[in-house]
């Protein structure tokens, strides 16, 4: 069992150097892996699931004893991002397919990555997963209304089932999965360590099918993508933490914050464009790239901030 949990810990931490293994993989056999995009939503429910189980009942007491933070937090998460993919859209001038998937990942929630992210960095753990918990659990309002209001130039957005979506793909399999730990406690914790196994593989499937999906067309705009979603990433990291420091908040909080507005559940916005754009195949790609960049972006913004925040 230790060799296991060791091997989850090692597939956990290292997950961006799996999807980078598994797209390039995909992209030369594309046959292997195209099939995973029929299996998106369900993919993204098993993560969400997964992080579902992770939820203490003492995770909860951070969304009421530090509210001033968490809505710092909030507020950064759905404006920076929201408005920087907007821009980014609008400067470049993208494509309906490309600017609606670079949309879907500024509005989505925060990672379960970050959580990750921040504890390596030596971040508020506390205070990001209970920025994740918020930011997720009111993304069924947030992430749908904010598409509808900055995507609507490009395609139309059918905002009551993209709610819909949101709430089955992200919502109900979180809650699931904090019933499931309230019931069975002793049983989860004897197996919390394999729990991000299952995010791993997910994301790693979804990601995978993207790409072996769109190989051709990664060849054509895969460079504009990736320089799109490597300033989004960034801005949303300086801005996060800029903004979190001009309100004079304690180092490891900004941290915190930087990590959660910069790291976005891309997962989500995969999931969101192949069910309720599917006449818009390529707005799945900038969420599949941002999966990649986040996790190595957010690797180097930790180290910095660890030596940072130490000296």
């Amino acid at each position: 069992m230790e060799k296991i949990k060791k091997m989850c810990g090692f597939l956990s931490s290292n997950i961006a150097v799996l999807i980078i293994i598994f797209s390039v993989i995909a992209f030369f056999y594309p046959k292997g892996f195209s099939w995973a995009t029929s299996y998106t939503t369900w993919f993204l429910g098993a993560a969400m699931f997964g992080m579902g189980l992770t939820i203490k009942t003492e995770d909860f007491k951070v969304v009421f004893t530090r509210p001033k933070d968490l809505c710092i937090g909030f507020v950064l998460q759905y404006t920076v991002m929201p408005l920087t993919a907007f821009a980014l859209a609008k400067a470049f001038g993208l494509s309906a397919d490309l600017a609606l998937g670079v949309i879907l990942v500024g509005c989505c929630p925060g990672g379960t990555a970050s959580n990750v992210i921040t504890y390596v960095a030596d971040g508020d753990v506390p205070l990001s997963v209970g920025m994740t918990i918020v930011s997720t659990i009111l993304a069924p309002v947030c992430t749908p209304v904010l598409v509808y209001l900055l995507a609507g130039s490009w395609v139309e957005v059918s905002l009551l089932t993209m709610m819909m979506s949101v709430v089955k793909v992200v919502l109900l399999p979180v809650l699931l999965g904090i019933l499931i730990y309230r019931l069975f406690p002793k049983q989860i914790d004897a197996v919390r360590e394999l729990l991000p196994l299952v995010s791993v593989v997910a994301i790693v499937m979804i990601i995978s099918g993207i790409v072996g999906s769109n190989a051709e067309k990664i060849v054509t705009c895969g460079a504009l993508v990736m320089v799109v979603v490597a300033i989004h990433n960034v801005v949303g990291l300086c801005l996060g933490t800029g903004v979190a420091k001009l309100l004079k908040l304690e180092e490891r909080k900004v941290t915190a914050i930087g990590i959660e507005v910069g790291m976005q559940n891309s997962g989500l916005a995969i999931s969101l464009a192949t069910a309720n754009f599917a006449a818009n195949p390529l707005a799945t790609l900038p969420g599949a790239i941002f999966s990649v960049w986040h996790n190595i972006s957010g690797s180097v913004y930790a180290g910095i901030r660890r030596k940072m925040v130490r000296h």
